[in-house]
């Protein structure tokens, strides 16, 4: 098995160049076992997600920091309750996507709008709460706890209102897939509103 530390590190590199995370923010953490292997603090902003295995923390499941370089991620919390919430969790992956945002800008839904994405349904919104907060954490799992007996066959998601989006899997593999199925799904979103119905065929 690839160490999560150097899978986490990579998927986060591959994120940021397809502009599912940003300079700005976005965390992401793996579980397994009594073990979260968590991006540290400032991972875009400090390190433009070109992270070193070190970079990547190790936590138990109380959220102490066992190993690596940095701090506990600004959104961490949000993390640990989805893992305490819902034991099939695997992976939580929080991002500011490029086509996710205008929707969260103007908190409004991502209809599904393909095959590729119908089993998601639309992505709703959970309850605004400051960033870097409890309420924020608890807002976050009381809108996935309705789609929880998901989990074993497929990644969960919600919005935040002006901030970005969470989705929650059963390993890092599957929770990035959702991500950028989600983006593109948004992005579909967008542009069919441009193409609009009465376009014609080339």
């Amino acid at each position: 098995m690839e160490d999560p530390r150097v899978h986490l590190a990579r998927i986060g590199k591959l994120a940021y160049d397809r502009k599912l995370l940003d300079a700005a923010g976005g965390n992401i953490t793996t579980r397994f076992g009594d073990r979260v292997y968590m991006s540290r603090s400032y991972a875009g902003a400090k390190h433009q997600w070109d992270l070193r295995p070190d970079h990547v923390l190790v936590l138990d499941l109380e959220g102490n920091i066992l190993a690596g370089e940095g701090e506990f991620s600004r959104e961490g919390a949000v993390h640990m309750a989805c893992y305490h919430a819902f034991p099939e969790a695997g992976c939580v992956f929080h991002a500011h996507s490029l086509n996710v945002m205008p929707f969260v800008a103007l908190q409004v839904p991502i209809p599904p709008m393909s095959e590729q994405t119908d089993k998601y349904g639309p992505i709703g919104f959970c309850k605004w709460a400051a960033t870097h907060t409890p309420e924020l954490a608890g807002n976050v799992v009381d809108a996935l706890r309705p789609q929880a007996h998901l989990l074993p066959k497929q990644a969960i998601a919600t919005l935040i209102p002006r901030h970005g989006i969470f989705v929650v899997g059963t390993d890092l593999n599957i929770t990035y897939d959702a991500l950028e199925r989600i983006d593109r799904n948004a992005y579909i979103a967008m542009m069919s509103r441009l193409v609009g119905p009465g376009t014609t065929g080339a």
